[in-house]
């Protein structure tokens, strides 16, 4: 009799954009190199709650893609001048109160006009303002989640 052992979990990075009603969703593939738009995640008026749910979105996604979420990474919107902006600010309380309810590790990256791009995109493949409103969030953590994974990647090659 052969038995074949567990196939290990592979080890993906979720990207997300925060917003007060709602988060885009973006994860990466196995090999950490592309950045995929997920879905929309609807926020609470509770923040605790909202923390609480996204755990269970992690939960779920790391079912469903038989994978670990290995780092979590929110992009931080900054004024242009590099300054922290006011949802900035909303950004690291999210990020302090789910530090404190998870072990994985949460990176900060800067999303300084990703809405803008993606809005771009959608607009340049065809959709209208409605259709573009239901997707943009999770295109911009997408963008986001891409810029992270390209970064890193160079970063590798540069220590090689």
């Amino acid at each position: 009799m052969i038995l074949s052992s567990p196939k290990k979990k592979s080890k993906r990075i979720l990207g997300v954009d925060f917003g007060l009603k709602r988060f885009g969703i973006a994860l990466s593939d196995e090999s950490q190199i592309i950045a995929t738009p997920l879905q929309t995640f609807l926020a609470e008026k509770k923040i605790d709650i909202t923390i609480k749910n996204f755990l269970t979105l992690i939960a779920q996604l790391e079912s469903n893609y038989l994978c670990q979420i290995e780092e979590i990474v929110i992009g931080l919107p900054l004024k242009m001048s590099g300054q922290m902006s006011l949802m900035g600010d909303e950004v690291n309380f999210f990020i302090q109160l789910l530090a404190q309810q998870t072990t994985i590790p949460i990176k900060k990256w800067d999303e300084r006009l990703t809405t803008v791009q993606a809005e771009r995109s959608l607009h340049l493949a065809g959709l209208n303002r409605k259709d573009r409103t239901k997707v943009v969030d999770k295109v911009s953590a997408a963008i986001t989640l891409q810029s992270y994974l390209d970064f890193k990647r160079l970063t590798m090659q540069d220590q090689i």
